[in-house]
C-alpha cells in the first residue's frame, strides 16, 4: 500500500483538532481517511478530484501548501465532502513528507490564517 514517509501536525494544527473534536466526533478517522484516500490520490497518484488546491501568492520556498476543501466528515451526516472543514498542510515532495498546518470549520473561520502559514516557513 502506497503512504507517505512521515507525518506530523503542527502543534497548533493539535489545538485547532482538539476544539473541533468537541463538535467533530470521528474528526481524526476522517483525517486518516482523508490521507489515505484523496491526499494518496492527489499526490502519489496525479489524480486530481478538484479537492485539494494549493495555495498561491505566500512567498515560501521550501514547500508548497494546500488547501482541502473536500473533506468528508462523518459527524455531519448528510453533508458528504461538502462539510465545511478545511485542512491546510504543507508537502515537501523531495522528502515524501506532509505538514498538517491549520483545520478550521467554515463556519467559524473564512480562510486559512496566513500569517501563521508564514510564520510556520518563513
Amino acid at each position: 500500500m502506497m503512504k507517505f514517509k512521515h507525518i506530523e501536525q503542527l502543534d497548533k494544527f493539535k489545538k485547532d483538532i482538539k476544539k473541533l473534536l468537541k463538535r467533530f466526533p470521528s474528526l481524526e478517522e476522517d483525517l486518516d481517511s482523508l490521507v489515505k484516500v484523496q491526499l494518496i490520490a492527489y499526490h502519489k497518484l496525479n489524480v486530481d478530484n478538484h479537492g485539494v488546491f494549493a495555495i498561491e501568492n505566500l512567498a515560501i520556498s521550501s514547500s508548497k501548501i494546500f488547501k482541502v476543501k473536500k473533506f468528508a466528515c462523518k459527524s455531519l451526516k448528510g453533508k458528504g465532502v461538502h462539510s465545511g472543514i478545511r485542512v491546510i498542510y504543507a508537502y515537501f515532495p523531495i522528502e515524501d513528507r506532509m505538514e498538517f498546518i491549520e483545520i478550521y470549520y467554515k463556519g467559524d473561520q473564512k480562510d486559512e490564517d496566513r500569517e501563521r502559514i508564514k510564520h510556520c516557513y518563513m
